[in-house]
């Protein structure tokens, strides 16, 4: 449970002071280990699959169909399930590494109306960091 709050805290979307209501679950990553460690997860917190949302993040010039079913059998879902993908638009000016048949973009894993769920990993964040913003302030 530790070790998902903080890899949702590093790498997944937060409320911020100028939209402190905004308290949804979206967590992006390429590394599919990573992105499974995630899933694993929201398996322990009790999220359903079915209030779970898959799109894949890729540049345009990239394979994005063979992307989907790439993550797809990642995770084990079938690319069906998916929504549409996010294309990047390629910038010629821009030297890019991630290129090739072994670039697969990132996928975005969100969680449909999970406020609770949000709070229960924002208080095991601050349970592990002792942070108490009523005394901070």
């Amino acid at each position: 449970m530790l070790i998902g709050a903080a890899i949702y805290w590093c790498e997944g979307g937060k409320a911020k002071p100028w939209r402190p209501h905004d308290c949804r679950i979206k967590f992006v990553n390429s590394d599919p280990m990573l992105v499974g460690l995630f899933l694993r997860f929201l398996d322990a917190l009790g999220v359903p699959a079915a209030d779970r949302r898959y799109r894949v993040s890729i540049h345009e010039t990239a394979d994005a169909p063979a992307a989907v079913r790439w993550w797809a059998g990642v995770i084990g879902v079938p690319a069906e399930r998916f929504q549409p993908t996010s294309l990047k638009r390629h910038r010629p000016l821009t030297t890019r590494k991630n290129v090739g048949a072994d670039y697969r973009g990132c996928l975005t894993v969100h969680v449909v109306g999970a406020s609770r769920v949000y709070w229960r990993i924002e208080g095991i964040m601050k349970g592990m960091t002792d942070e108490d913003p009523a005394r901070d302030r």
